[in-house]
């Protein structure tokens, strides 16, 4: 009889170690992220204090997470941001600074660290990039911005998609119109433009569509987590949108503009550029108030189709039921001001061009819907999406997870930088101090209504002094 029970429990001896061995190999699998990045977005938003603004999809997103009210791009302008929120570093202040770097690397004269996604890659996440998520569009150079050949961010992703349709190519597609419209001459085309129709006659239609294309693949072949990256290009210049949501705005009321007039002495003001170069029909928005109310109104319309699109890619992400592991980003890339110091554009160093939306929200959190006021900046979203995800945090990059903030919404944050090529500044909770290259120091006191009107850095050389220390050592 004690034979055949020792015959018995060897027999079973496989059987148990198979048993936990598999125990063993089926570990949770980490978080998904669907980082979703909208150009030239302000935090013009309902669920950000504009309540004259139509955004149901990304209000329902903020009630989902956690809205970062006083989050800071650490450039003004699509490429260098990028560049800060897809490395987790400084880089070059122009638009090619993506570019920049993939000739070093090219070159192998010095160690180029892995950016976010190759990062998320090798720590065995499937990464795909569709639409405007580096600087052009696809990720590629070339004159059309379609060579294979150049690619903007190499060993970052398993696909870089990109879809044209009758916009040609991926720089159509960035500057176009309804119905397969092509920016050739600037002046010839039109700043903004209403058109009857749905979201498909304009490029961010076509974006969706290959982005929920893209989702439910990557939700049905689940053996590794994803890393999808969703570029949508609205409201970017021209401000083109299906007239139906221009028509939304109808009978709506704007506040006046504030603090509208050319600031007074030496500043990175200028004369929004990129904004003259299209067809004004000789109209000039700081003169013209009707005018002024036009463009804003064709801006809130590509905020609101813009909007739309965000819904639809969440929509399927909670179809495939992938929500449920799956960490979302909502990132503006800068901001953009609508009149405010008589700019109407980004690229300064004002508020206006540096304050952009930030949602974060992780499966399990618990402050669902909270709002914090913690200074953040661009470069905190690399650390927070690997201390999310359980991925270790490289100790390159500059920013810091935030983590804390998202389960503890009163926590302080940090001061966030941001340059130029002719100067940096620094925002605190209380204050912006902007050092020209020249040694030429504006500080702002955010504690009074003034804002950014009135220069005071006389009146306070130690805090000035204090400001540039710890913008210095930041930017180190």
């Amino acid at each position: 009889m004690k034979r055949k029970v020792l015959k018995l429990l060897f027999s079973m001896v496989p059987c148990l170690l198979l048993l936990t061995s598999c125990i063993k190999t089926q570990s949770p699998q980490k978080p998904n992220i669907l980082l979703i990045c909208v150009d030239d977005l302000r935090p013009e938003l309902k669920c950000f204090g504009a309540d004259y603004i139509n955004s149901p999809n990304i209000d329902k997103l903020a009630a989902k997470g956690v809205s970062f009210q006083k989050h800071y791009v650490n450039a003004p302008s699509c490429g260098p941001s990028r560049y800060t929120l897809l490395t987790g570093l400084y880089g070059s202040a122009s638009n090619n600074a993506l570019f920049l770097r993939a000739n070093k690397m090219e070159e192998g004269i010095k160690e180029i660290h892995p950016s976010m996604p190759e990062w998320f890659k090798t720590n065995g996440y499937t990464t795909v990039s569709v639409g405007k998520v580096s600087h052009h569009p696809g990720g590629r150079g070339g004159s059309n911005w379609n060579d294979s050949t150049i690619i903007e961010m190499p060993n970052a992703w398993d696909k870089h998609l990109m879809p044209v349709l009758e916009w040609e190519h991926p720089r159509g597609m960035m500057h176009g119109l309804a119905n397969g419209e092509i920016r050739i001459k600037a002046s010839d085309m039109d700043v903004f433009q209403t058109v009857e129709g749905n979201d498909n006659i304009y490029p961010d239609g076509a974006i969706t569509d290959q982005a929920i294309t893209q989702l439910r693949a990557l939700t049905t072949n689940n053996e590794n987590p994803f890393f999808l990256a969703v570029g949508i290009i609205k409201p970017h210049l021209p401000f083109g949108a299906p007239k139906s949501y221009f028509d939304s705005y109808t009978g709506v009321e704007f506040p006046p503009i504030e603090h509208p007039k050319k600031p007074e002495g030496k500043t990175t003001w200028h004369n929004s550029s990129e904004f003259r170069q299209y067809n004004l029909w000789k109209k000039d928005p700081n003169k013209d108030k009707a005018f002024a109310e036009e463009v804003r109104r064709h801006y809130a319309a590509c905020v609101s189709y813009a909007d739309a699109q965000v819904g639809k890619i969440i929509a399927e992400l909670k179809r495939t039921g992938a929500d449920k592991n799956t960490i979302v980003v909502l990132w503006g890339d800068h901001g953009w001001h609508l009149g405010e110091h008589a700019i109407w554009g980004k690229h300064s160093l004002f508020e206006e061009s540096l304050h952009s939306p930030l949602i974060i929200h992780y499966p399990g959190m618990e402050r669902k819907g909270a709002t914090t006021d913690a200074i953040v900046e661009t470069l905190d979203i690399f650390p927070t999406l690997c201390d999310l995800t359980g991925v270790e945090i490289p100790e390159f990059v500059r920013g810091v997870s935030l983590r804390n903030i998202l389960e503890h919404p009163n926590t302080s944050g940090h001061p966030a930088v941001a340059y130029k090529n002719n100067a940096t500044t620094i925002r605190t909770a209380t204050y912006r101090m902007t050092l020209h290259k020249d040694g030429f120091v504006e500080l702002y006191d955010h504690t009074t209504a003034e804002n950014e009107t009135n220069n005071v850095a006389e009146k306070h050389p130690k805090l000035v002094e204090e400001l540039k220390n710890v913008l210095l050592s930041k930017m180190k």
